[in-house]
């Protein structure tokens, strides 16, 4: 589940991470009285006002702003809450602000002598153990410091068994050139942020940048933290975190149905049971010369109710030019889906689209009969080859 900046940073702050004083808005004219409140507790006099959203790039598309007066921070707030919001994550469509972040500016007057770093803790899949990744680098893309300067990007291995060590954490202040206070306030950071990763079961905490001011104080400039959605029935509180204003319509709707549902750019609208399978049928469709538009996986346990809403929901992207239908029964009978696709048909009217179905295993006959007898245009494939001769045909 992803969450906002602002929630992210009150669950570092839980975990002793530094992060700076805020107050999130949802209406420009609350700008100044949270920007007051923030000077009077920690003496700061400027502000930066960032858009919340869940996607990177805010700067860049112009949705956080460094506010100078109060006046600043009132005008910032209202060009920001409400415009669509445009950067490399969110594509040409972009996505409405509705909340601001109204946070104490930690660039110190005539500050000099800062710095900014990388830091995440995630999972190493290829290890099975979770790394603290860091660089140098704060404040960039991590991808292009990887491609341009990878000897600046450090990995520490944690062992699942003890967890991040002091000495760890001494290893990666040193590899960032710190000294003196910094280097301390760094190592308790390190180890916070660890905590933080383990405990909110997290499966990524990313802080870009992490910051050293002139007096040597560590903070958690931005956060992003992704939490593992198979753990948040331990967590019922970050559970309210969640924004569904920021997820897309279509996954919202599957979700309840119980479909595992993913959109994606392609022109192929795919229905398939299991993800091994519905991985092999993208690639079928790559392999064909198509797109796939979506990963739908209807599950075990599909009926034609259950078909017919993710029959609907692939028909609500009008870029998908063909439905490719591909079910393997094993738990799943697959006359039960060929009844979904015919009561959706039926249920919808007109559908212009080609749409190609594959049925094998329990009950497979059935289920093309079904379909024969339906009267529906629809074309029956036996192999996956036959499959994808048909997508390389009609797409």
């Amino acid at each position: 589940m992803n969450i906002h900046e602002y929630q992210a940073k009150s669950i570092l702050k839980q975990f002793g991470v530094a992060v700076p004083e805020g107050i999130v808005i949802e209406k420009a004219e609350e700008a100044i009285d949270a920007a007051k409140r923030i000077q009077e507790s920690t003496g700061m006099n400027t502000w930066a006002v960032k858009a919340q959203i869940h996607a990177g790039g805010r700067g860049k598309g112009g949705g956080v702003k460094i506010a100078k007066s109060l006046d600043e921070a009132n005008s910032y707030a209202g060009d920001i809450i409400g415009m669509t919001l445009v950067t490399h994550q969110t594509g040409p469509e972009g996505k409405k602000v509705n909340k601001v972040l109204i946070e104490q500016g930690i660039y110190y007057p005539g500050e000099q002598e800062i710095q900014e770093f990388y830091m995440s803790v995630l999972l190493n899949r290829s290890t099975g153990r979770n790394i603290i990744m860091y660089s140098t680098e704060g404040g960039m893309d991590i991808e292009t410091v990887a491609e341009k300067t990878p000897h600046l990007i450090f990995k520490e291995e944690i062992d699942p068994k003890v967890g991040v060590q002091a000495y760890q954490a001494r290893k990666i202040a040193f590899n960032l050139g710190l000294s003196g206070k910094a280097f301390k306030e760094m190592v308790k950071f390190v180890i916070a942020l660890y905590s933080a990763y383990e405990n909110s079961d997290a499966s990524l905490v990313e802080i870009n940048p992490v910051f050293k001011t002139s007096d040597d104080k560590i903070f958690a400039a931005d956060a992003k933290v992704n939490l593992d959605d198979n753990a948040l029935y331990r967590h019922p509180d970050y559970m309210e975190m969640r924004d569904t204003s920021e997820e897309d319509p279509a996954e919202l709707e599957a979700g309840q149905y119980n479909l595992n549902f993913i959109k994606l750019d392609g022109n192929v609208g795919c229905m398939v049971n299991g993800a091994g399978l519905a991985m092999a049928t993208m690639d079928i469709i790559k392999l064909a010369g198509g797109d796939p538009a979506n990963f739908l996986d209807v599950g075990g346990s599909a009926n034609a109710q259950t078909v017919e809403a993710g029959f609907r929901i692939i028909l609500k992207d009008t870029s998908v030019k063909a439905i490719l239908i591909n079910i393997f029964g094993g738990i799943v009978r697959c006359d039960r889906v060929a009844q979904g696709v015919v009561d959706a048909y039926n249920a919808i009217g007109s559908i212009n689209i080609p749409v190609i179905v594959r049925l094998q295993g329990t009950n497979a006959e059935k289920g093309k009969q079904l379909i024969d007898k339906s009267g529906l245009k629809v074309y029956s494939a036996i192999t996956l080859q036959e499959a994808a001769d048909f997508v390389k045909k009609l797409v």
